[in-house]
């Protein structure tokens, strides 16, 4: 199942969306309204293969929490991104079992490559 993890109140991840050629081929999950379960993150881990990597170092709270002066581990990010939506670096699709995450330029410019 070809799949695309968003924000529905996020400007930049609307603003993806919008871009999209063929996004009726993609299962839609605003993580806010329906929280990504452990099993999702399993297979986003075993596609990416690291926490880390699905770990947004953007979000506020990793901020106000003080997380960039803490040593964390691959366990700390799984916790935290299972936590609160925000930790997850967004959006993230995976579309013929192949993850791309997170909006830059190159990363969105392959979504819509191998949509089209």
């Amino acid at each position: 199942m070809n799949k695309i993890y968003y924000l529905a109140s996020c400007d930049t991840c609307r603003k993806i969306i919008k871009s999209l050629p063929n996004s009726n081929r993609l299962t839609f999950q605003d993580i806010r309204q329906d929280p990504i379960t452990p099993e999702q993150l399993q297979e986003m881990y075993q596609l990416s293969g690291s926490y880390e990597a699905l770990f947004s170092k953007k979000a506020q709270l990793y901020k106000s929490m003080d997380l960039k002066n803490k040593n964390l581990t691959e366990a700390d990010f799984k916790k935290h991104i299972l936590e609160h939506y925000t930790f997850l670096s967004r959006p993230v699709f995976i579309i013929d079992g192949k993850i791309y995450i997170g909006n830059s330029q190159k990363n969105i410019n392959e979504v819509i490559a191998v949509l089209s």
